[in-house]
């Protein structure tokens, strides 16, 4: 393609291309396929037909947007257009003015929309607009507010949306497309045949470990609380469905809502105690079936302190229960013998035998927790030839949290071999450029298909890649991970129905569901 520099597009990038430049177009790739560099033919494409008009391209995040426009600026000539970079630190005045000169506007997506209700200029000349982690575009995120303008103010328009996976439920899939206006879906997953030709082999393996008989009487005791508190839900007439933590969650949310209204039911007061404290019940399980004892008794930890500083009745209830102290005793003893849940153990044996394999390994530990990245990095560290880091987002817990200037210095010594070991949070799963690893191993199985498949991108692109899926038998582990499996097929077979749909011309229906 004309003005493309140092690179070429794959059979399977010019075919998406080719789609995307006659209709507004979701392209559903994996992490590492090369989604962005079908969105700069297209943006090149776009400038040729129309070289007055404007690109605008958005990404969730500074570090994304920013990584985009390095990107487009590293394959496209010195001077084929004027590109920039908006950001909340670029004051709103300037943007205005950067913006009728600008040639392609790289944004998170707050910052246009802002702009967009001040009214400081329109997406008239905008010939080409690409919202990168388009499975986002759903609800009031501004992504959909967004597109909905433009698609009303652009004389010229085009519509891009990239994503690993937009989720496997068929109305949020149809959401998207409708806020995207999306007239075609491009899907590729590692097995298209166009696709396979290009990746190295991924080598799977689920790795099983027994769930350890004294962390099952901490899990019994702590299920007897827990019990306590939906059975009191029960009977005062709130809960009716199952127990989960999310069905928790929604019922807590619920609730709060009820009383903020102004409605002083004393049941509804008792019951959002009672739910609170089923929440911390269902949080202190899953850390001890599917994290470490460490995080565990950290959690119960910091129960009793907030009891100590009288932050809530409930809490001062629940640590005075005798089942509590029970669980606090116990882990402590446990750690005191330094017992750790085996999955830590696991984790260290793949390290050292990756190593051992290969003197210039690169791996991702990915968890859901900042503390269990915290303890798995504190402990590789004591591996001899690995110098490993936590990777989280920007959120300050604890102090944990990492700028993103902090961000970016870490996934330069990753790509400079300065660490070889990396241990992750999700912050590392949504599109940042992190090099290509030899393993990745998640802790635990995650029920989301979208973290999922983005998570299994980071490895076995342009070298042989090791997937190891660590599982607790016997906790919720092992049904996240089947559920996991069931809605990537879903997502597959959703999508495919949303294609025959759009190929018939058909407009997108919502199925109601009772």
């Amino acid at each position: 393609m004309k003005f493309l520099q140092e690179i070429t597009p794959r059979d399977y990038q010019q075919k998406i291309f080719e789609t995307c430049s006659k209709s507004n177009c979701l392209v559903v790739l994996p992490t590492g396929l090369g989604k962005t560099l079908i969105a700069l033919m297209l943006a090149i494409d776009r400038m040729q037909k129309f070289p007055t008009e404007k690109i605008v391209f958005l990404a969730p995040t500074k570090p994304l947007a920013e990584q985009h426009l390095d990107y487009f600026k590293k394959h496209l000539p010195d001077l084929f257009a004027d590109m920039q970079l908006f950001t909340g630190a670029v004051n709103s005045e300037k943007r205005k003015q950067i913006y009728k000169t600008a040639d392609m506007i790289f944004s998170t997506p707050q910052c246009i929309e802002n702009d967009l209700k001040k009214n400081l200029y329109d997406l008239k000349e905008v010939s080409l607009l690409v919202e990168d982690e388009a499975h986002r575009c759903t609800k009031n995120y501004a992504y959909t507010f967004i597109a909905k303008k433009y698609l009303s103010q652009a004389k010229n328009p085009r519509l891009l949306g990239l994503t690993a996976s937009p989720g496997s439920e068929a109305p949020k899939i149809k959401q998207i497309c409708r806020n995207l206006s999306i007239e075609k879906v491009e899907l590729r997953t590692r097995e298209s045949p166009d696709v396979k030709e290009y990746l190295q082999e991924l080598e799977i393996e689920k790795i099983l470990v027994n769930f350890p008989p004294e962390f099952e009487e901490i899990r019994h005791v702590l299920l007897k609380l827990f019990h306590q508190y939906v059975e009191e839900l029960k009977s005062r007439r709130i809960l009716f469905g199952p127990s989960s933590k999310t069905n928790l969650i929604h019922l807590q949310k619920s609730i709060a809502s009820t009383l903020s209204r102004g409605n002083t039911n004393f049941n509804y007061m008792l019951g959002a105690s009672a739910c609170a404290q089923a929440i911390k019940m269902q949080h202190a399980l899953e850390l001890l079936e599917t994290q470490t004892l460490e995080s565990f008794n950290t959690y119960l930890k910091a129960l009793f302190n907030q009891a100590s500083k009288k932050q809530s009745k409930g809490v001062i209830k629940l640590v005075a229960k005798p089942e509590f102290n029970f669980c606090f005793i116990q882990s402590n003893e446990l750690l005191i013998k330094g017992k750790e849940h085996p999955k830590i153990e696991k984790v260290f044996d793949i390290i050292e035998k990756e190593k051992a394999e290969n003197k210039n390994v690169k791996i991702i530990v990915f968890t859901q927790f900042r503390e269990t990245a915290s303890i798995i990095s504190k402990r590789t560290n004591q591996i001899k030839g690995i110098k490993s880091k936590v990777f989280v987002g920007q959120t300050k817990k604890a102090g944990s949290g990492l700028s993103q200037k902090e961000q970016k210095k870490i996934i330069q010594e990753f790509s400079q071999g300065k660490i070889n070991v990396l241990c992750a949070t999700c912050i590392a799963e949504e599109g940042l450029d992190i090099p290509e690893v030899n393993a990745v191993i998640f802790y635990e199985p995650i029920p989301s298909a979208i973290r999922a498949i983005q998570r299994r991108g980071r490895t076995a692109r342009l070298m042989k890649g090791k997937l190891f899926m660590l599982i607790t038998k016997g906790t919720r582990d092992e049904s996240f991970y089947y559920v996991s499996r069931a809605r990537e097929k879903k997502m597959q077979i959703s999508i495919d129905s949303i294609q025959k749909e759009l190929a018939n011309n058909k407009k997108l229906e919502f199925q109601k569901t009772l």
